[in-house]
């Protein structure tokens, strides 16, 4: 079954090629590293291959021990049938993903789930099971989805550590593209600290830049380092074919590590927040405006307490301009991208240091951040 899971976008790295999403993955355990074995078999097998390379030896070892970690999920959509009166699925597509934890926790990309309302995961050993989604974070394009299994009968992935990676560095991605399961591919780390925009609209930040080989389905596979710890959720694929050309990127581990235990705990992401609504960057842009209007101040929200404020409409229409938002904790805000980039740094109830502009005039003031989405629930 070819995954129907891809989707194209325009990436706003000035390079004018579109985009193939395929299905990718993301995880997040304990903190400990767990040593591997692989089965007597397959280590017999391998110990009496003595024409293998060190390299070659490697990549099987890694494949061995990790592809146990590795799930395929098909997302589907249950709708109503009014001439029939029952209910049928329709398939939305399949993807990838790991497992967690040993509570049966798997993550992959929000993309991989987006629109469905069933979810169906088969491990690596054939088992298949139905599973609920417990969160997503469309920002981050992570989502968790649980499956009824617990213990022994699961392989969480071990986890990595994305800030001190090289480019050049060996990688190895485990997949399932086009629906075909437990797919290996090897490349390097061709570039760091990218910033791409994700499915759901904002810029995701420290993209790790691999050649190896994703193509659509290995979405929320795991981006694997030479020792088999994970490195990054294969995301998404520059394309102007919707196959691989080279040029494919992972979701960071670290950003993995931060998200999805927020998604298990409380069922979405908490959002720190400045409690005002923005004027959006092209009338900033066509005002001669460099920074981020304030368009209005949340009613005893932490930016109204500060003593933030909104601009003002007269009776003909006439925008008068108050605060306007050009730094963060130092750091120079000039849009809206920069403004997320800079409180994604920050959890709700930091206090961070605002600096706003008014007629000419900088000041900075202190603001306790909020949960947006915990404000919505």
């Amino acid at each position: 079954m070819i995954p129907r899971c891809t989707r194209v976008l325009i990436l706003s790295l000035g390079l004018g090629l579109l985009m193939s999403v395929g299905c990718a993955k993301a995880v997040e355990s304990s903190d400990t590293t767990e040593t591997r074995t692989t089965s007597a078999a397959d280590a017999a097998v391998l110990e009496s291959r003595q024409d293998l390379l060190p390299s070659e030896r490697n990549t099987i070892e890694v494949f061995q021990r990790e592809a146990a970690s590795v799930v395929f999920i098909r997302n589907s959509q249950l709708r109503w049938d009014p001439w029939r009166r029952n209910v049928m699925e329709q398939p939305l597509g399949t993807g990838s993903g790991f497992v967690w934890d040993d509570q049966g926790h798997v993550v992959t990309n929000f993309h991989v789930i987006e629109n469905g309302n069933s979810f169906a995961v088969t491990l690596a050993d054939g088992r298949s099971f139905d599973a609920e989604k417990v969160g997503e974070d469309p920002e981050k394009d992570l989502a968790v989805l649980k499956i009824d299994v617990s213990g022994e009968a699961l392989t969480p992935i071990d986890r990595g550590d994305s800030d001190n990676l090289l480019v050049g560095q060996k990688v190895i991605a485990i997949g399932n593209p086009f629906g075909l399961d437990q797919t290996l591919t090897t490349g390097v780390i061709s570039a760091l600290g990218r910033e791409i925009r994700s499915v759901g609209g904002t810029l995701i930040r420290d993209m790790v830049q691999t050649d190896a080989s994703i193509n659509p389905g290995n979405s929320g596979g795991p981006l694997l380092d030479s020792r088999g710890r994970l490195i990054g959720v294969n995301t998404m694929i520059y394309s102007r074919s919707g196959q691989s050309a080279g040029i494919g990127f992972a979701v960071p581990v670290n950003t993995v590590k931060r998200v999805v235990p927020q998604i298990i705990d409380y069922g979405y992401v908490r959002k720190p927040g400045l409690g005002v609504q923005l004027v959006g960057d092209d009338l900033a842009k066509r005002w001669g405006i460099e920074g981020v209007i304030v368009g209005r101040t949340v009613e005893g929200g932490p930016a109204e307490k500060a003593g933030i404020e909104g601009f003002e409409m007269d009776r003909y229409g006439r925008v008068r301009v108050h605060d306007v938002i050009v730094g963060i904790e130092g750091q120079t805000v000039r849009t809206y991208d920069e403004l997320y980039l800079a409180l994604d740094d920050h959890e709700p109830g930091d206090r961070v240091e605002v600096t706003v502009e008014r007629n000419g005039k900088r000041r900075k003031v202190l603001v306790r951040l909020m949960d947006l989405r915990g404000s919505r629930e």
